[in-house]
């Protein structure tokens, strides 16, 4: 992208790391807002199309998760290397 157009739109400091984070805190809300949505419905029908979206949202995280995983942005499985990162990505976000 023009260096000048991300200056612009405050784009400058937006890598896929930063858009794929964003995304799966977004597909995370997601999954809650459906599981409560479901706890809080009487009608079983409702009930019913909310739990479909529920788990295309819960596939849909899982492939963002995965995607994340796979390019060594997020460590689920090895909490120092996570806080690591995060310890990085802090300290990009603070030199932006």
């Amino acid at each position: 992208m023009n260096p000048v157009v991300e200056s612009l739109t405050g784009t400058a400091g937006m890598t896929d790391q930063v858009i794929a984070a964003d995304l799966l805190i977004a597909c995370k809300a997601g999954v809650r807002d459906y599981a409560t949505a479901i706890s809080e419905t009487a009608s079983p029908r409702v009930r019913s199309t909310l739990r479909r979206h529920l788990d295309d949202a819960i596939n849909f995280h899982e492939q963002v998760f995965n995607y994340m995983e796979d390019k060594g942005w997020y460590n689920a499985h090895d909490i120092t290397k996570q806080v690591e990162l995060d310890i990085r990505n802090a300290d990009t976000a603070l030199n932006l």
